[in-house]
């Protein structure tokens, strides 16, 4: 979808407008030096930033229904976030502060999901989306636009874009036809000082390049992704044009350099650091997007030789940037003397209770949906031991999509073909209890918005996938004991890139070096020939490239589905009213060294 130039320009007329009408009223801050008797011209402010907020509001885990809590007892939510905000305002003074944010804001949560797709703010006379809600009330600037705000598709992001009192920046983000920026590609404002001399400050926006691969079915054709370092070697000379003393980027992309698409794209996934090395003119980068927390990295510029200050706070609210930026009046224009940047942790302050009563009702309401019960359970399953066992609940979202992928070939040509599948650990702390079951402890199996393909892999073809899914475990000579816990995420590989196959069995030899791993692969009892065709049921970020697998981005589609696969496992246990593990739970994988089973 175009922008529309003339909404946009008159967007940022009326911005401008407005932050001029705010700074006429600002007050001199504590920490600003004004001009005379020889005294230098100087002037501080403070940047604030989040990233990756997935939909948090309150420190809330709709899927365990209780207050969120984690091993390193962090907090979540906006409603945190806000009080973190309004300290620093008061400390700082309100005009001489800025808070941004690095994308990914509408998908995540349980709260997310229901006003995307339960009650959205599509539809006619549909509610405010409470991320915007909160965001608007907390007073956000801009934000960058992360990938999964392609999740819902480009209806959903319009109309939370159109609810946002703060523009949604994406520099890289263009118009598939015009190659125009489909959203605003940066925003300006103008701090006044108590010299009389305003600091320009601008913020540029990047978003991923890897929205093109996983959310193709939204945006192909009609929005299309260049690489970070490309548009802000653009931009960022044109802001300098404009007047900006400062230049801020926003940028959903990681600080490693690393794409976890391969080659499918020839832009770098993660290229946040390559971005401050290799572009000149940028002071400091917001970054998110890899869910870690950087509180200070300092890239050295190739070009300029002065050092760009990283900072990315944790995700879900979990933590808040602050930068702090130091300015000099000198040679007829400021120039930035420091920056400097750390994080502040959300678990230190109590919720906002502006937030509590603004969306306290929306928050009521969600967890009321989720607590539905929708089926039985004839035994427990837990994912505690999934990552390295083979375990009934991976195997419950496999049959799941198994008996999906089977049901819609029927009648087709691929029908004969036998139907594998792949399934991930999301969440360790996912589990099924016996008895009633609720729509949240459903969903909680799969917290991803993925939908569900079929692709025809050759029998080489899945032995080559499942000997790079087993690079996830640590090599682990025969002989002596094996703890789980230093048993997975080799080279930080996260649980969700280890797959589980069914519909075969196999063995996994740890004990052997990565791509020699796989033994015993056998389909119906016996070995599985290179040349043997299969169908795999597949999710579309696998599909489409998420976590570089072989094959499978390649590999011909023979159907696709839209529905995400977490309602279509809800839909299942609705219809069949009962999840009895006798009729799916079976070990068809295992670990071994040198051939002896681990566990």
């Amino acid at each position: 979808m175009p922008l529309n130039r003339r909404t946009f320009l008159g967007r940022t007329a009326a911005t401008s407008a407005g932050v001029a009408l705010a700074s006429a009223a600002a007050t001199a801050p504590a920490d600003a030096h004004g001009h005379g008797h020889g005294r230098r011209e100087r002037y501080e402010f403070t940047v604030m930033g989040t990233t990756d907020l997935h939909g948090n509001v309150f420190n809330w885990d709709y899927f365990t229904d209780a207050e969120f809590d984690d091993a390193a007892h962090n907090d979540v939510g906006l409603a945190k976030i806000s009080t973190l905000v309004e300290q620093v305002r008061t400390e700082k003074g309100r005009r001489n502060t800025l808070l941004i944010d690095a994308g990914d804001t509408i998908q995540g949560t349980q709260l997310s999901y229901y006003y995307a797709k339960v009650d959205p703010i599509t539809g006619k006379g549909g509610p405010v989306h409470p991320m915007a809600q909160a965001m608007n009330l907390i007073g956000y600037d801009a934000a960058a636009l992360g990938n999964h705000e392609f999740n819902y598709g480009i209806p959903v992001l319009r109309k939370f874009e159109e609810q946002c009192d703060f523009p949604l920046l994406g520099a890289n983000a263009l118009d598939a036809t015009s190659l125009r920026p489909a959203f605003p590609p940066y925003w300006m404002t103008r701090l006044r000082t108590p010299c009389g001399r305003g600091v320009k400050v601008a913020v540029l926006g990047l978003t991923n390049p890897g929205i093109a691969i996983w959310d193709k079915a939204h945006v192909q054709g009609k929005m299309t992704f260049p690489g970070l370092e490309e548009q802000a070697a653009k931009w960022v000379p044109r802001l300098r044009s404009m007047g900006a003393d400062v230049v801020l980027v926003s940028a959903h992309s990681g600080t490693s350099g690393t794409s976890s698409y391969g080659d499918q794209l020839p832009y770098v996934e993660n290229a946040a650091a390559l971005v401050a090395e290799r572009v000149a003119g940028i002071d400091a980068i917001l970054v998110g997007h890899a869910h870690v927390e950087v509180a200070e990295r300092r890239v050295v510029n190739k070009e300029t030789g002065r050092e760009v200050v990283l900072s990315e706070p944790l995700k879900w609210g979990q933590r808040l940037t602050r930068f702090d930026i130091a300015l000099e009046w000198a040679r007829g224009r400021w120039q930035v003397e420091s920056v400097s940047a750390r994080v502040l942790n959300s678990a230190s302050v109590a919720e906002d209770p502006r937030i509590v009563e603004l969306l306290g009702d929306e928050h009521k309401k969600v967890v009321g949906y989720v607590n539905q019960v929708i089926g039985t359970s004839t035994a427990a399953m837990t994912a505690t031991e999934a990552p390295y066992k083979d375990a009934p609940i991976i195997d419950f979202i496999n049959q799941v999509q198994t008996e999906t992928v089977k049901a819609a070939l029927a009648g087709t040509a691929h029908a004969e073909l036998p139907v594998l599948s792949q399934a991930s650990c999301f969440s360790r702390t996912a589990r099924i209890p016996a008895g009633e079951v609720t729509i949240r402890q459903v969903a909680g199996l799969y917290p991803f918005e993925n939908t569900l393909e079929a692709r025809v892999l050759t029998g080489a073809q899945v032995k080559d996938y499942l000997e790079f899914s087993a690079r996830y475990y640590v090599r682990t000579p025969a002989g002596g004991d094996v703890d789980p816990s230093k048993l997975t995420n080799a080279d930080d590989t996260p649980d969700y890139n280890y797959d589980a196959v069914s519909g075969l069995t196999y063995e996994i030899d740890i004990a052997k070096p990565v791509g020699s791993r796989i033994a015993a692969l056998r389909f119906d009892g016996k070995p599985v020939e290179d040349a043997a065709r299969f169908v795999l049921a597949v999710n579309n970020y696998r599909a489409s490239g998420g976590g570089n697998f072989p094959h499978v981005a390649a590999a011909q589609q023979v159907w696709a589905n839209s529905e995400e696969i977490r309602n279509t496992i809800i839909a299942w246990v609705k219809a069949k009213g009962t999840i009895d593990g006798a009729g799916f739970a079976s070990v068809d994988w295992k670990l071994t060294r040198d051939g002896t089973p681990v566990f």
